[in-house]
């Protein structure tokens, strides 16, 4: 009880210098919880979302699912409609209908702006049934009635300002069609952002299936009583062919593992960087108790000479570390909800819509965060707390706040350049690995041991870093910079701390700078050395070209040739008889113009020939075939054919790599006209001196068609730049907390210094140093306390970076390049974040009394 007295004595007392650090472990907390609530509150919403869609039983064409709509041909797979009178008749339906569903369609307004979702949801059109009442009910207008009608959902509606009576052109692969709206549609449950749009059955079939009587599901509701199972099996009972079956559970199941695959690799990201979040906090917390034990040395000696034991001076500390993680971690769940709704508002105005209604808090997130808050801080605080149960009872007689631990120990020196050096070996392992795979453990395991190793043997690298940037930096500024890097130079092990929380943030910030400059860079490389063509024409969605889009581009002017490239599955069959799934590029002979790849055996061109392929000198490698041999190609729903191997083509590229070719009329011989894939891209090369006309030419006749783009290679460039420059700002603006906390350990440190050298700081005063030299002095040592930290960040974060892309090169990325601007606009960045974090307690410092500092004790 007297140590709970003590403890809570102790945390009231000095709650001011422990409220940097409360934030700290709140900061952290809440973007676990936040994280979590989050991606509960999306799974709840596709969960939902998706119960409300399922029927009792779906049938659905036999193969149907991961394949479902089938992108290649751009229309789904189908089913006759007079399977639903068939199934109509089982025992246990009370009724079946049929479906027409499709997201291989682009939705364009009388203006030609995409009415899709720009978060990556689908587009999904279909007919209007009763099992659509399920989710949805019309709220104006009404369902369409004819060809010339058509439907939208709400958020659509309200997003794009869209009004009954106006027009809608949809764009398919069977061609387009113009509809006004004649009814809008909301949905019961919450819509992530999928936009969605209705026709009469008739319509939809005939437009979005090429002809009517097919459907591409068909849903079943039981009779009362029967169960779903039951009804199941009863439908199979009436089926005599191969169809997908699948209960309401059953489809829901299926449905939130597709999406739930993609949540979880969210989730746990952002659950990384609230991790490195937490490892930057612990810095903070051990130095802030470390400061304290220091600064009550007297205190604690007086206790342990009334008769406190160290057991109880210990248990002193860590129960005042157990109170700072409680007080922090309430204070974090709470905020995490709030951090979630905020998320979900950013989301909603990035086209994702996530309501409120369906916030979901499991009782495991705020029992998750109080632990992780808790035991972070308690362990945080338990080598400070070990410290301050041995000191002596002789220590009252000294001065508070001498610290013990002036200079790094020999033994931390040793481990710090033992864990180092490993983590260097490891990194160099990884440069010269064979195989990506095996790299990337080595690199994994470089990273961890050269980060450990940096932070034990911090201390030791302060006294030399920072001697170093103060002749560089505050020299100039006379003996105010000589006191600043005293100061920073008084504690070694302090300054080390402190630096190594900046150091974390920073390291990864130059290590994802150093890998995306060298992606774009190998990728420019590639394209500059690899591709021939002009221009290259993709749809933003990965939806294939329609008939209408190909034949714009071969009608248009200044062009000299047009390359059509199709992905077609097979099955391929080796002579040492493994069989596996494959894609083959097929193409126009004039694609080994468009893209130029280098053979090992063979040439390419004659991949083209007459029932003939290349195939990658991996496959080569690992099957033991050769130029003229023939293996086994089984077309995806078409034939089966012995094509000769007439090129084997080099692996040691990242564009097309381990890609295998043939000619579009090989694959057009052994496939049905319908099966036979749309284009999933296509290439363009202009007339000689006309690139700037051609260009003009192709976008002219896609202009009515906003989901494809024509790109140069100018264009295809910047665009590949833009994408991982967006990548990087997510990534930047998650290790954004990691940097604040950081700065708030810079602060900390700073504020408990001023406590610390109160007298200090009022004797200096008092022999002359003014207001205006004694701020600067502090601004000035966090300036070098912030650009130590930003140097070892920046040097280890290039030297994993490098290593890095050395195995990015086994993947074809073989251009190092080291992104310049970048790292020095960090390290000047970093000398102004010191700046900022010294505005408080150089404030606090110049308002001190001077008679009543040199009175502290």
């Amino acid at each position: 009880m007297t140590v709970l007295k003590t403890s809570l004595r102790n945390f009231f007392a000095h709650k001011g210098r422990m409220a940097l650090s409360a934030v700290a472990v709140l900061l952290s907390v809440a973007f676990v919880s936040g994280t979590l609530v989050f991606t509960d509150t999306m799974n709840t919403t596709f969960d939902k979302l998706f119960a409300a869609t399922a029927s009792d039983v779906t049938v659905s064409p036999k193969g149907s699912g991961d394949d479902e709509e089938n992108p290649r041909t751009g229309k789904p797979e189908s089913l006759p409609a007079s399977l639903v009178q068939t199934v109509a008749k089982a025992d246990g339906v009370k009724s079946a209908e049929g479906g027409v569903s499709s997201m291989s369609v682009t939705v364009v307004n009388s203006a030609n702006k995409d009415m899709g979702s720009s978060n990556g949801a689908p587009t999904i059109a279909g007919n209007w049934t009763s099992n659509a009442l399920k989710a949805m009910e019309i709220t104006s207008g009404h369902a369409p009635r004819g060809p010339t009608e058509v439907m939208v959902d709400a958020d659509t509606a309200d997003k794009h300002h869209l009004k009954l009576g106006e027009q809608l052109r949809t764009i398919a692969v069977t061609g387009d069609f113009t509809a006004k709206i004649s009814g809008i549609a909301s949905f019961k449950v919450t819509n992530p952002g999928a936009a969605v749009v209705y026709f009469d059955t008739a319509t939809a079939q005939r437009e979005l299936l090429g002809k009517e009587g097919l459907f591409t599901q068909i849903s079943v509701t039981g009779a009362d009583g029967v169960s779903d199972e039951q009804l199941k099996q009863n439908v199979a009972k009436t089926l005599d062919a191969p169809f997908k079956l699948q209960t309401a559970k059953e489809a829901a199941d299926a449905d939130r593992e597709d999406v739930g695959s993609f949540l979880d690799v969210m989730k746990y990201a952002m659950l990384g960087f609230a991790g490195i979040a937490l490892l930057v906090g612990i810095f903070l917390i051990v130095n802030t108790f470390s400061m304290l034990v220091a600064q009550r040395t007297r205190e604690i000696g007086l206790m342990r000479a009334i008769g406190s034991s160290r057991k109880q001076v210990n248990r002193s500390v860590l129960v005042e570390a157990l109170l700072l993680g409680v007080v922090g971690s309430l204070a974090g769940v709470a905020a995490g909800v709030g951090l979630a709704v905020g998320l979900m508002k950013l989301m909603g105005s990035l086209g994702m819509e996530l309501s409120t209604r369906d916030l979901t808090v499991k009782w495991t997130t705020p029992v998750v965060g109080l632990v992780l808050g808790i035991v972070v801080t308690v362990v945080a605080a338990y080598v400070p707390a070990r410290r301050a149960g041995k000191v002596s009872p002789m220590a009252a007689l000294r001065d508070a706040g001498t610290p013990a631990d002036g200079k790094a120990s020999l033994l931390r020196a040793a481990m710090g350049l033992l864990l180092t050096g490993g983590g260097a070996a490891a990194l160099l392992v990884a440069t010269r690995a064979d195989k990506a795979s095996e790299g990337s453990m080595f690199l994994g395991l470089g990273v961890v041991l050269s980060l450990i190793g940096f932070v034990v043997i911090g201390p030791l690298l302060a006294g030399v870093v920072v001697r170093v940037i103060s002749a560089l930096v505050l020299r100039m500024f006379g003996p105010v910079g000589r006191l600043a890097e005293r100061n920073a130079l008084r504690n070694p092990r302090r300054t080390g701390a402190t630096g190594a929380a900046l150091m974390i943030g920073l390291a990864l910030v130059a290590c994802l700078s150093v890998v995306g400059s060298s992606m774009v860079a190998s990728a420019n490389d590639q394209l500059d050395k690899s591709v021939g063509a002009d221009f290259i024409v993709l749809s933003g969605k990965g939806h294939p070209l329609v008939p209408k889009v190909e034949k714009a581009l071969k009608s248009a002017k200044y062009i000299d040739h047009v390359t059509d490239v199709k992905d077609v599955p097979v099955k391929l069959t080796a002579s040492d008889g493994k069989t596996e799934e494959e894609s083959l590029i097929a193409a126009d002979p004039t694609y080994t113009q468009d893209v130029r790849r280098e053979t090992v055996a063979g040439e390419l061109l004659a991949a083209y020939g007459k029932d003939a392929m290349s195939v990658g000198d991996a496959y080569a490698k690992e099957h033991g075939v050769k130029v003229g041999d023939r293996i086994k190609v089984a077309f995806r729903n078409g034939e089966s054919t012995q094509l000769k191997i007439a090129a084997i083509t080099s692996d040691d590229t990242s564009l097309d790599k381990g890609a295998m070719y043939t000619n579009i009329t090989t694959a057009a011989q052994h496939l049905p006209a319908d099966r036979l894939p749309q284009n999933m891209g296509m290439f363009a090369t202009a007339e000689d001196g006309k690139e700037k006309e051609a260009y003009a030419a192709l976008k002219t006749s896609l202009a009515k068609y906003p989901q494809y783009k024509v790109q140069n290679q100018t264009d295809f460039k910047q665009d590949l730049k833009d994408q991982i420059g967006q990548l990087l700002n997510i990534v930047y603006g998650l290790l954004a907390l990691a940097i604040i906390v950081a700065v708030l350990g810079v602060v900390n440190t700073l504020a408990l210094s001023v406590v610390e050298r109160t007298r200090e700081i009022g004797l200096m005063r008092a022999i002359g140093l003014s207001r205006r030299q004694l701020r600067r002095m502090i601004r000035l040592e966090s300036v070098v306390i912030a650009l130590f930290g930003a140097l070892l960040g920046l040097g280890l974060g290039m030297g994993w970076g490098t290593a890095a892309q050395k195995l990015l090169a086994l993947e074809g990325l073989g251009v190092l390049e080291i992104p310049w601007p970048t790292i020095i606009t960090v390290f000047v960045a970093s000398a102004f974040v010191g700046l900022f974090a010294a505005l408080v307690p150089a404030f606090r410092a110049g308002r001190m009394n001077v008679l009543n500092a040199i009175a502290t004790e």
